[in-house]
């Protein structure tokens, strides 16, 4: 792929990866249950781009995060908060809207 591509097939995939992020945080989730989540569904996010992802969304107080330390490793757990629901349902029905729009135009080109 050219060095042009690929930077807009990263710009493209930015905004998705927050939508896609979001929408595994229902239920709390730690870093590595989250990247396996979304490979499961074909989404392959970098650890790299996943923490500074969570900690900016955790800032925008769309998720909230709590350690869990029972384990004999400490997890942080992430899940979206009441505020983050509310904005998760509004993208998701922008995205919906955005698909449908993008779906006609590439199919008359």
């Amino acid at each position: 792929m050219s060095t042009l591509l690929n930077s807009l097939t990263t710009e493209l995939r930015r905004g998705t990866l927050t939508l896609a992020v979001l929408s595994q945080l229902k239920t709390p989730q730690y870093g590595y249950s989250l990247v396996q989540l979304l490979e499961e569904c074909g989404i392959t996010i970098e650890q790299s781009t996943l923490y500074p992802l969570l900690r900016r969304l955790e800032k925008q107080e769309l998720v909230s995060s709590s350690w869990d330390t029972t384990e004999s490793r400490p997890r942080r757990y992430y899940v979206l908060t009441p505020y983050g629901t509310e904005i998760f349902q509004q993208l998701k029905k922008e995205w919906e809207k955005t698909s449908q729009e993008l779906t006609l135009l590439l199919k008359r080109s």
